[in-house]
């Protein structure tokens, strides 16, 4: 038993230095975690919705859009998405899910519950039809969702449609029509107009006949209105000419402007009135202002045009993927890019509309179009547009244009009437405030 003592109190000795040992571990090295605790939480995936008319009656504008949110979406992160569609941005991971409505409101809506409920987008942006966007908005207020409207213009969606979820960057009828009748009223004292027979149409006419009034102009006959799908359009061209005015303004999107202008030259329309219609789209100009070289009019955006760095990125690479230089609503489309990502960055990476909401209001930034400012009362994106005279239809390059101005339209609030305590100091439904 003797022998055995010693072993005992060396065993004791050494338990106990052990122990010492450990309760003298230093705070800095934590013990390994469970296998549970181990690994860090995942980062959330921020998803973008895009829907656009891709294959449709307005796919010309829709891929217009895309690319130009594409393109926004690589200059904000300084390299291309991932096979993904997954851009890496200020350490967000910013998904993009790009959605081919075809022209149906019907579309729109289902895509855009689908990317909401199955995809989990946390922001929508679209769509090129303001019929389809009215779906867009409905669908993205129910769900918590804000929702970026390019390229659609009409005044409804940030007016009789307002709620606080939608934002837009792309211009309304308004801003066409004050940039538009401001040069207008200076060549011709009386009006006549033709619109599509639905919610663009009928903000177009209400526009043109406040701006072109406001600025001194007078209308002599009722708005002319006919279906978007006209083809047949002797019997309006013979309303204009019936009218007596000095010059025809329309508001119009889509083919239908290749027949109207067809007639309008046949029955000499074009000859004895003076025409009041921005300009559009490369391609399609030619068909159409063909026997205008020389006139003047607006445009919301041509390539030519703006001078800033950001313009300049925006043509070169558009060029480079595209073998064509930017069209008239690629600039709508960078700049609902643009304006995801900076309210992005202003919270945080918190995609919730509670947190962007607030961000996006008053939200000031700068795009292909120079500084675009949303107006915090009705979410309006105050842009410049363009005064040009149309110097030729032939330039490879599409270098049609020479700038004659640059202006801001500030439109009036179009709220309805339970909301407008929220215009302030702007003009309420109309340029005169009446």
């Amino acid at each position: 038993m003797k022998a055995i003592r010693p072993l005992l109190l060396m065993l004791f000795v050494l338990t106990a230095l052990a122990l010492v040992v450990a309760g003298c571990t230093s705070p800095t090295t934590p013990a390994a975690p469970a296998a549970e605790e181990a690994a860090a939480p995942a980062e959330k995936m921020i998803k973008i919705g895009f829907i656009s008319d891709l294959t449709g009656p307005l796919a010309i504008y829709g891929a217009m859009a895309q690319r130009g949110f594409l393109a926004g979406m690589e200059y904000a992160a300084g390299a291309p998405g991932d096979e993904n569609g997954v851009y890496d941005i200020d350490g967000m991971s910013v998904q993009v899910l790009v959605r081919d409505d075809q022209g149906s409101a019907e579309t729109t809506a289902t895509l855009a519950r689908e990317l909401i409920e199955v995809d989990g987008v946390d922001i929508l942006v679209g769509t090129v039809s303001s019929g389809s966007t009215a779906s867009l908005q409905e669908i993205a207020k129910e769900n918590d969702v804000v929702l970026i409207v390019a390229p659609a213009a009409a005044n409804d969606i940030t007016g009789a449609n307002f709620d606080d979820h939608t934002f837009r960057t792309s211009r309304e009828n308004y801003q066409d029509f004050i940039n538009l009748c401001q040069y207008l009223t200076t060549e011709y004292s009386t009006f006549v107009q033709i619109a599509p027979d639905y919610s663009f149409g009928y903000g177009g006419a209400q526009s043109a006949r406040d701006a072109c009034t406001y600025f001194g102009g007078e209308f002599v006959a009722d708005d002319i209105f006919a279906p978007l799908d006209t083809t047949e359009f002797t019997p309006y061209m013979e309303q204009i000419l019936d009218s007596g005015a000095d010059a025809w303004i329309v508001t119009w999107a889509g083919g239908g402007f290749i027949p109207m202008f067809q007639a309008s030259q046949e029955l000499g329309v074009l000859d004895s009135m003076g025409l009041g219609a921005s300009f559009f789209d490369n391609n399609t100009m030619p068909a159409v202002f063909g026997p205008l070289i020389g006139k003047t009019s607006g445009i919301l955006y041509h390539y030519t045009l703006p001078d800033n760095e950001i313009n300049d990125w925006l043509v070169e690479k558009i060029k480079a993927d595209y073998d064509t230089p930017p069209d008239l609503f690629d600039a709508d489309g960078m700049n609902a890019a643009l304006l995801a990502v900076e309210a992005l960055k202003a919270t945080g990476g918190d995609a919730s509309a509670a947190a962007l909401i607030p961000a996006m209001e008053g939200m000031a930034f700068d795009g292909p179009k120079g500084k675009i400012q949303i107006r915090p009362e009705d979410h309006v994106a105050i842009q410049d547009m363009y005064i040009v005279k149309l110097l030729n239809l032939d330039d490879p390059e599409f270098k049609y244009y020479e700038l004659i101005s640059t202006n801001r339209p500030e439109p009036p609030c179009l709220l309805p009437e339970e909301m407008q305590d929220r215009c302030g100091d702007l003009p309420v439904g109309s340029l005169s405030g009446e």
